[in-house]
């Protein structure tokens, strides 16, 4: 399957409504606010933001969150077309390992975008995690 690619109009969405959504985040150790929106395959979108924890390895990614929430939303039946990350210092911050299995699990072609060196960047989830873990 080819990877799937976002317009102009979803991408400037998903990164507005990110933007939107890391004001929501809870930071109080890092500091470091994240948002994130994705969009099914039906084009409904679904928002999350990073969750810290004092235990670090409790803390949840926004990209997790917002899958979960879309998970949750759609009650299991998630399929997803893209998945948009911001942070708020506006520096770069593509999805961590774990995150990157969770949106291969739910998409094996997503289109993510983040922000790269220079400016937001698109990938495929495929590019981004190669030979991904499947069980099937």
């Amino acid at each position: 399957m080819p990877p799937i690619s976002l317009t102009d109009k979803e991408r400037a969405m998903m990164l507005g409504m990110a933007t939107a959504a890391l004001q929501h985040a809870y930071a109080p150790y890092s500091k470091f606010r994240v948002g994130a929106t994705v969009i099914t395959d039906d084009g409904h979108l679904y928002t999350g933001s990073n969750v810290e924890n004092a235990s670090y390895g409790l803390t949840i990614c926004a990209e997790r969150a917002a899958i979960f929430n879309a998970v949750h939303q759609t009650q299991g039946k998630l399929k997803l077309r893209g998945i948009a990350v911001v942070t708020e210092n506006d520096v770069p911050c593509s999805p961590c390992g774990a995150c990157r299995q969770v949106i291969a699990e739910f998409g094996a072609n997503t289109a993510v975008v983040f922000r790269g060196q220079t400016d937001y960047i698109e990938m495929s989830i495929a590019d981004l995690l190669p030979e991904t873990f499947r069980l099937t």
